[in-house]
């Protein structure tokens, strides 16, 4: 299964509006839960002014891009109202886009929120659903932002109830590949599209393993890739590693994930993350150099 939208030694980059961010390195992007319930952080910052101090933070450790999400997608996680959600981030986004240029992506798989969250200077939607909510694509195309497509098997409440692939890998770039094609259709350029596995999101440990090291499949369908392992519950089933035990596991993970061709890399843990990405690149250029 080729992609049409292989790039020939192009450096990657992603567009929203009229924004460029070089991919040429890749990049940590920054997890801002303003929720009460997510898995990691439920709770920490639901204020603004704990949200935008943390946030500060992470720009400050070399987050690029930060992820404000204000509903869990952690397995068994309630859904929110949409004036609940809209309410949680809303205020946050105002605040951080009128006092930083950094990257504001919007966590969020609803096309109400995605389209309040771009009026008020959202760069980038991140959508669990990759955009197959009614109208999402639409919100995405109008506003002209970038769009975070992620494979998700099932719905957060159920998703890690035995699931089931032919073969993952294969299955994930199907999908992610029909997404691409549906986004480009609605007039989504490919440079505003990012991919991303979904790490975790219906998937078993065997899953999440066999995908991290088949990621170059994913990334020959052209588009930066995103790889979420921050913290994730893989970490517990492999290593017996409580929530706030897996630093070293995350950070390890993410280098493997530069390793195998991720473009961004989404993490709690900014600082470590940051280090070990910059680590991780510099010795893949030195690779390239010698091949």
């Amino acid at each position: 299964m080729e992609s049409v939208y292989l790039p020939q030694n192009k450096p990657l980059k992603l567009v929203s509006r009229e924004r460029v961010l070089d991919l040429a390195e890749p990049v940590v992007m920054g997890i801002l839960n303003c929720t009460p319930d997510s898995f990691s952080d439920g709770g920490r910052f639901v204020s603004v002014d704990l949200a935008l101090a943390q946030a500060e933070r992470m720009i400050g450790e070399g987050a690029l891009i930060i992820d404000v999400g204000g509903e869990s997608t952690r397995p068994g996680a309630l859904p929110v109202s949409i004036s609940e959600e809209i309410d949680r981030v809303l205020p946050v986004i105002e605040r951080l886009r009128g006092t930083h240029p950094v990257w504001i992506s919007i966590d969020t798989l609803k096309p109400e929120v995605m389209d309040a969250a771009c009026a008020a200077g959202a760069d980038l939607i991140n959508d669990v659903r990759a955009l197959l909510a009614p109208g999402a694509v639409e919100v995405a195309a109008r506003h002209r932002v970038a769009v975070c497509l992620m494979h998700m098997k099932g719905e957060p409440q159920t998703m890690q109830q035995a699931p089931c692939y032919q073969h993952v890998t294969t299955d994930v770039r199907r999908f992610l590949q029909q997404r691409l094609d549906a986004c480009v259709d609605a007039g989504i350029p490919v440079e505003r599209v990012v991919l991303d596995p979904g790490f975790g999101f219906g998937k078993t440990l065997e899953h999440n393993l066999q995908l991290l090291a088949e990621l170059p499949d994913l990334v020959e369908l052209g588009p930066p890739l995103l790889a979420g392992l921050s913290r994730k519950s893989m970490f517990q089933q492999l290593l017996g590693l409580n929530v706030g035990e897996r630093l070293h596991a995350s950070v390890a993970a993410a280098t493997l994930a530069v390793w195998q061709g991720a473009s961004i890399i989404r993490a709690h843990d900014v600082r470590a993350t940051v280090e070990a990405v910059r680590f991780a690149s510099a010795v893949t250029r030195a690779t390239q150099k010698a091949g």
